[in-house]
């Protein structure tokens, strides 16, 4: 009697651990198709470049693939080159803890077809090298299914975004008149000192 019930308490918690845990990657289907409007290798600046994305239900899937998707979000994610020695972009199967996705594009009621969005590159989306991925979830908030504009294993389509660097051109200018202006009246300051001192003789 003891044995089965801690069998059965075991059990329990085996399953408690596993919901708790939530979807891993590696067990979700590859339901949906994305595309979006850059071009392979094609570098955006962010705050100002827009992207536009579509989504949809791979129709070669059988009715009722679906059924469970309530909802979906679109996800600016960093390919593999711009994971290398940043734990902080870190991919893992657990989705929980994977950092692959971090910037939200859309999130919204899900729909089979005529999806679509343009989003305006955030200020803050840094410099890196990206694709993008959308999940569906289902009533509970749980990942049940993805698309994504890339292959498998995150290698085509990719594109660039280039952060902003805080300096604007009129900056620049400013401060290039500047360095002239100290350089010319270092010089100028320099003869003057001279003249005195030829005079001073």
């Amino acid at each position: 009697m003891a044995t089965r019930a801690f069998l059965v308490t075991s059990l329990l918690l085996s399953c408690l651990l596993q919901i708790c845990s939530g979807a891993y990657f590696s067990s979700l289907q590859r339901t949906l198709i994305v595309t979006a409007s850059p071009k392979a290798g094609e570098v955006l600046k962010s705050g100002e470049d827009k992207i536009t994305v579509t989504w949809g239900l791979n129709q070669s899937y059988p009715a009722g693939t679906d059924s469970a998707y309530k909802t979906v979000k679109v996800k600016l994610c960093y390919a593999p080159i711009s994971q290398v020695d940043r734990a902080w972009r870190k991919t893992v199967d657990q989705l929980t803890k994977d950092k692959t996705c971090q910037h939200m594009i859309v999130s919204q009621p899900y729909k089979a077809s005529n999806n679509s969005v343009e989003w305006t590159i955030e200020k803050d989306v840094p410099t890196a090298t990206y694709f993008i991925r959308t999940y569906a979830y289902d009533a509970e908030g749980q990942e049940v299914a993805y698309g994504q504009t890339t292959d498998a294993h995150k290698t085509t389509n990719l594109f660039g975004i280039e952060a902003i660097t805080g300096r604007h051109a009129s900056l620049d200018i400013a401060a290039i008149c500047f360095s002239a202006f100290s350089v010319i009246s270092l010089f100028g300051f320099f003869l003057v000192e001279k003249r005195k001192t030829r005079v001073a003789k």
